[in-house]
Order: structure tokens, then sequence, then C-alpha cells
């Protein structure tokens, strides 16, 4: 008896004559990441993929886990393969659900035929595979309404499945399908989550940190180096760029209002982070910023700072409250380093009162004692001469 895994990739059957393509690039991620378990064969047919091992050895609980991190699978389920052939379905049936069925009291069975070349329609497949389970499990009743366990059988092109449903997978769109994007990625709770977030919706990531030495230690840098590492587990490569942002910091703090320093700290930010996704042939800039969530993150303040962006900035969590971000990144297995009490360099130097809702014509003037363009090259071109990359050898799309 041969045990797949049925994928049924959801969104990606509204995309018309481009589903091919996205499915094509789901397979090619699902390849990569489940190179490290074994080899697999994977074919796609009515919005789903099997993935088949190709070997008895190959561990498919670990294949499980692998699975539910791709982008681009919205359920899937484990399932018995068996030959198109009633007498084969249920003798593999009870053999196959044997430690679901055992402990369960009531059940039904739902089947579904692809081909409609198969003799048998579907409610006289489900009888009959009903039929067989109730004379194997002797604790078992049927309830069509409200079940312990529903069994499905699903007659396809080659094979019939069995098995006894599905598990919510990652959903959105397989990575790499919708662009590339540049993070700016903190050592806090909600840049974490704004990449995840966008992976999810096929866009390939690059990160940038703001590291202040000597304001911040190198605790703080390793702290933002396993954040990466978190978010390859669902987003593939990612390459890391760490900007030394404390002679910046120190010219807006000398010549600039300080009620301002925050959101010209931002607006330098947003520059460097522009040269560096320009180098990555990035589209947007990425950023966990939320309404009003602090001070620099009033609609005021986030015009001011997306003034100084070279290009679109996105903002994934702006609608979210704090215990919502808190909920997705716990997760994605973040939150635990997140918040590790080391130093942020956007807390250096922060005014006692910052202004809230600045005007950008304010913003612009107090700026202009600063070479705004050499700082932000200077920046970039140092960050990308040490460039670090986290690479799952499983690097996707």
């Amino acid at each position: 008896m041969k045990e797949i895994i049925l994928i049924k990739n959801g969104e990606l059957a509204l995309k018309g004559l481009n589903r091919s393509t996205f499915e094509q690039a789901l397979i090619k991620n699902l390849r990569r990441r489940l190179g490290e378990v074994g080899v697999f064969k994977y074919t796609a047919a009515q919005s789903t993929i099997n993935v088949v091992p190709q070997s008895d050895d190959i561990d498919l609980d670990r294949a499980v886990e692998e699975v539910k991190k791709v982008f681009g699978v919205a359920r899937f389920s484990r399932a018995a393969q068996a030959p198109k052939d009633i007498g084969a379905i249920l003798d593999i049936a009870p053999v196959y659900l044997e430690k679901t069925l055992g402990s369960c009291a009531t059940f039904k069975v739902e089947s579904k035929r692809s081909d409609k070349s198969f003799p048998m329609t579907s409610p006289e497949i489900s009888a009959a595979v009903g039929g067989r389970l109730l004379a194997s499990f002797r604790n078992l009743k049927v309830n069509v309404r409200n079940p312990d366990v529903v069994v499905y059988v699903e007659i396809r092109d080659d094979y019939a499945y069995i098995h006894a449903g599905s598990v919510a997978g990652a959903g959105g769109l397989p990575v790499g399908t919708s662009g590339r994007a540049c993070l700016l990625l903190s050592g806090g709770i909600d840049s974490p989550v704004a990449g995840y977030m966008t992976a999810k919706r096929g866009v390939s990531l690059c990160a940038v940190h703001f590291m202040s030495p000597p304001y911040t230690s190198v605790r703080a840098e390793k702290k933002v180096e396993r954040l990466t590492e978190v978010l390859t587990a669902y987003a593939g490569d990612i390459h890391l760029y760490k900007v030394d942002f404390a002679r910046t910091q120190e010219l807006i703090r000398d010549l600039c209002p300080p009620e301002l320093f925050t959101v010209i700290s931002r607006r330098m930010m947003m520059r460097t982070a522009t040269l560096i996704a320009e180098k990555e042939n990035a589209l947007a800039l990425i950023t966990g910023e939320s309404i009003a969530q602090v001070a620099s993150q009033t609609l005021s303040a986030l015009a001011c700072t997306e003034d100084a962006a070279g290009m679109p900035v996105l903002r994934p969590c702006i609608g979210l409250d704090k215990n919502e971000i808190v909920e997705t990144s716990r997760k994605i297995g973040a939150f635990d380093i997140s918040i590790e009490p080391y130093e942020d360099c956007c807390a250096i130097f922060t005014p006692k009162h910052p202004k809230t809702n600045p005007a950008l014509a304010d913003v612009r003037k107090a700026e202009e004692p600063l070479d705004v363009v050499s700082l932000a090259r200077e920046a970039a071109e140092a960050a990308v001469m040490k460039k670090n990359s986290y690479i799952r050898k499983v690097e996707l799309f």
C-alpha cells in the first residue's frame, strides 16, 4: 500500500489561463522544500497536486511538516493510493484507516468520481466502502449529519485515493510568483510578521536591518539573524543587509530639531533601503508599521516617511492590532526571539516628546542641514559589502 500527499492548491485555481504557471511554481517550490526529505514525483490535475514518494523509506511525517510551510498550499491530505478497482479499494480502506477509525464512534463516507467511466456511481461507492468499514470496525456507527470522521474516496484518472479529511496549509501564492520586495527588519515583533504576510502573497524577500553600534550590541544583531532564519522557513532564501546607522543618527541628533528626530531617522532608513532594494531588483519596501501603534506611525508621520522612499512601501500589518500581530508572530515561531530585551536602533536618541503629526514641509526644511543623498549612499554601499545570505538548501522559486 502506497501512501501519498494530496495537495489542494485553492486560490491558484482562480488564475485562469495563468494557472499552470502558478502550479508549476508551486511544484518547483515543493520539490526544493522536500529535497531534503527524499525523492518525490509531482503531478498536477484538477486543482490537485499529487506528491508521490519514490522510495519506501521516506519519512512522510517530516514531509508533511515541510508541506505545511509552503505558500500556495490551501489544504492537503495523507492518502492511500489504490488501483481503480472496487475490490482493491474495499481491501485497502480498512487497513489504511485502522488507526483513525479504531478510536471513534461515528463516520460517513463521501465519494467523488473525476473519472466518470468508473463503473459505480459516487453513492454506490460510498455505500460499498461504508459497508466494509462497518463490518471491519464494530465500534462504528454511521452518522451522516455530524460524524466524528469523514472518509473520502476520490476516483481520479490513474488511481483511487482514500483518506480521512484534509488539514489547512499555509495558503497564499507560491513564493516568487509576485516579484521581489525588501523588508525593513527590526528586532521587534511586527516586521517579521510583515515579511511573512508579504511572502504569503508570492513575494520573495531580501531584508535590511539598521543597527547603531556602539549604542546597539552584537546580541541585538544576532537576534535579527535568528529572525531571518525563522523567515527562511516560509520565504526561502533571504539576503540580509546590515546597515551601520550610528553616524546618520548622530548627525540627525546634532543638526535637526529633536521633536522630529524619529521621523527624519525613518526617512533616512527609507532612502537607504531603497538603494539596497534597487541592487536586489526589488520593486517595493516592506515595513511592520501599524496605524497609531507608536508616535511615528500616525498617518501624518507615515506620509512623511513614505515621501522619502523611492518605491512603493507595503505595510501588511497596517490595520492589525497588537494582539493580532502577536498571534501571527507566535504561529510562525518568531515571538520568543522578538521579545528578547536587546537594543533596537529605533529607540536610540528618541526624544521625550516626538511630534506625532508632523507637516511634510516642516520635515523637509528640518533635514536640510543633512546631505541626505550622500549619507544614504554611503550607508547602503557599506551594507552591500557586508551582505549575509541565509540560504535553505531548498531555495524557492
